[in-house]
């Protein structure tokens, strides 16, 4: 196997990475949701699951579109194939997603509101969950009251995970990131009134537990499914049998 080969698989893992279970707003990878990844000569195959084989077709269509997105844009990867094992709509997803038929052509008249308002949903309920982590922060760190939020910049908040973070979830829905910007604001950009912050605070909270909560419920619903089926537990399989950069 040459240096290339190498390089490639690890630029599969990292495209994979990237890809968020839409609702859960977690790396399919560190949910356990990649089953395997084979790399030949030829491209790649990805196989992937779900805790169980009800999960919303729609969820499960957008999980497998955004692989194969992420996977078709790694340079040298060749044909790309990704696979949803294991689920009630396995076959029209993978037929429709090899074909290039979308979600409303792969679900015809079964597909229900649109992928992008679905997706814009999920995007704003994860900034609105970063957005609360980090004005928790702060005010744990004793540096901003409750009643001070609402002046609360990007420029103040400590650099790391969290703000890297919410950075990200504001980039997706389209919020300016420079240093100025308000931290609480709606996911339009209008800044959350002094009045009404103690009650959009609880709100967000709200939001960022069940997010949490539906994540580890998913997880121990995933471990139980594939309890001795999957020795290597989390961790994805990986086959790289190329031969060639």
């Amino acid at each position: 196997m040459t240096r290339m080969a190498v390089s490639v698989e690890a630029e599969v893992l990292a495209a994979l990475s990237t890809v968020l279970d839409p609702e859960l707003d977690e790396p399919v990878t560190e949910l356990g949701f990649v089953r395997s990844v084979a790399i030949d000569d030829e491209g790649v195959e990805v196989h992937l699951r779900l805790p169980t084989s009800f999960c919303a077709p729609n969820f499960a269509y957008l999980m497998v579109a955004d692989a194969y997105d992420a996977l078709a844009a790694v340079p040298g990867a060749g044909r790309v194939r990704v696979l949803l094992d294991d689920h009630h709509d396995s076959g029209k997803i993978n037929a429709g997603t090899a074909a290039g038929l979308g979600y409303v052509g792969t679900f015809g008249v079964e597909a229900e509101d649109s992928l992008d308002e679905l997706r814009r949903t999920f995007q704003r309920k994860a900034h609105l969950a970063a957005m609360e982590r980090c004005c928790r922060s702060v005010l744990a760190s004793g540096a901003w009251t409750v009643e001070e939020l609402p002046l609360l910049e990007l420029f103040d908040l400590p650099e790391g995970r969290l703000k890297s973070a919410l950075m990200r979830r504001r980039e997706a829905i389209g919020l300016p990131n420079h240093s100025h910007a308000r931290v609480m604001v709606d996911h339009d950009g209008t800044p959350v009134a002094r009045s009404d912050v103690a009650l959009r605070l609880r709100l967000a909270t709200t939001t960022r537990v069940s997010i949490e909560g539906n994540a580890h419920f998913c997880r121990g619903l995933l471990a139980t499914r594939y309890a001795g089926v999957d020795p290597a537990g989390s961790a994805p399989v990986v086959t790289n049998t190329r031969s060639h950069p």
